[in-house]
C-alpha cells in the first residue's frame, strides 16, 4: 500500500515544514525561483489552450502539469509554505521559531517574483516578436485577464475587495490542499493524480493565486493591459497574499493539526443511571477469613 494516512501524513507535513524553515537562504531563494517560473509558465501554457481553443475547460485540466512538475522537483510556491511553516511551529518542531517562518515567507515571496517576474518578460516578447508587433491573440487575452482583475474589482469598491479577498482564500483551500495532498502517496502516479484534483478546480473557478498573479499582471502591464502598478498592488496582489495566508491555514493547515496532529486524551465514557444503580444494589464482597 503506498496510501499515507492522515496520522501519518500530518506528521509527514510537520517535517517538510521545519525543513523549509530551516533551509538556507540559497537553496529557498532557488527553489522558490524555479517555483514560480515552472508555475507561472504553465499559466501562460493554460492561457494559450484557452484562447487558441475557445475551451477554458481544457486550460484548466492542463494548468496543474506545472503544478506537479514544481512539486516533484522540491521546488517550493508561497501558498504551500504558508500551510507547510505555521504547522511546523504548532507541531514544536526543533529550530522552528516565528522569527524563521517570517524569514521563510519573505525569501519565498521575493524568489517566486523573480521567477514569475522573468517569465512574464520572455512570454511578451513571445507574444510581441520582441516587442516589434502588437501582441498576438493570447497577449490581448492576458492584457484583459489584468484589467478585469484589478480595475474591474475597483469599480464595486468595499464588494470588489471581499470579493477579490474571498476568491483568494478559496483559491489556497484548494491549492494547500493540494501541497499537502502530494505527501499522501509514495508514488510517482499517485502524487500525480492527488495533486491534480484540487489545483483543476481552483484554476478554472478563477480563484486568485498570489503566484499566478506575479506572472498575469506584470505580463498586462508589458502587453498594453489598462491598469496601473498601483492598481496591481492594491487590487489584486495584497488582499491576495493575505487571502491565500487565511485560506491555507484556515482551511487545511489548522483542521488537520487539531484532528491528526495532536494526541487527543482517551474519551471519558459517563456511567448510565441504570448501571449506576445496578452498582448500589449488588452485594458488597465478602473478604476471605473476615468471619469466623
Amino acid at each position: 500500500m503506498t496510501y499515507v494516512t492522515p496520522t501519518d501524513l500530518a506528521q509527514n507535513i510537520f517535517d517538510a515544514g521545519a525543513s523549509k524553515v530551516l533551509l538556507s537562504t540559497r537553496d529557498t531563494l532557488v527553489r522558490a525561483i524555479m517555483g514560480g517560473a515552472v508555475l507561472t509558465i504553465a499559466a501562460a501554457f493554460a492561457v494559450t489552450i484557452s484562447v487558441t481553443t475557445g475551451s477554458p475547460l481544457l486550460g484548466a485540466v492542463l494548468f496543474p502539469i506545472g503544478f506537479i512538475m514544481l512539486y516533484l522537483l522540491g521546488y517550493d510556491l508561497l501558498t504551500g509554505v504558508f500551510v507547510l511553516a505555521p504547522l511546523a511551529w504548532l507541531a514544536k518542531r526543533p529550530g522552528v521559531t516565528l522569527g524563521g517562518i517570517l524569514r521563510n515567507w519573505g525569501l519565498v515571496f521575493l524568489g517566486n517574483f523573480i521567477g514569475a517576474f522573468a517569465i512574464a518578460v520572455l512570454m511578451a516578447i513571445v507574444f510581441t516578436n520582441g516587442f516589434a508587433t502588437a501582441p498576438n491573440a493570447v497577449g490581448e487575452a492576458i492584457g484583459h485577464i489584468g484589467e478585469g482583475r484589478t480595475v474591474g474589482y475597483a469599480e464595486y469598491g468595499a464588494n470588489g475587495m471581499l470579493t477579490l479577498f474571498v476568491r483568494a482564500v478559496l483559491c489556497n483551500a484548494m491549492v494547500a490542499t493540494g501541497v499537502v495532498l502530494a505527501m499522501v502517496s509514495k508514488d510517482v502516479i499517485g502524487k500525480i493524480f492527488a495533486m491534480w484534483m484540487p489545483i483543476m478546480l481552483f484554476f478554472f473557478m478563477g480563484f486568485e493565486h498570489s503566484i499566478v498573479n506575479m506572472f498575469l499582471f506584470p505580463s498586462g502591464l508589458l502587453l498594453g493591459g489598462d491598469f496601473t502598478i498601483v492598481d496591481y498592488l492594491i487590487w489584486n496582489e495584497i488582499p491576495t497574499v493575505l487571502g491565500n495566508l487565511v485560506g491555507g491555514l484556515l482551511f487545511v493547515g489548522l483542521p488537520i493539526y487539531l484532528t491528526y496532529g495532536r494526541p487527543s486524551a482517551p474519551r471519558r465514557v459517563r456511567a448510565s443511571r441504570r448501571d449506576k444503580a445496578a452498582a448500589a444494589a449488588a452485594p458488597a464482597p465478602v473478604e476471605v477469613g473476615a468471619a469466623r
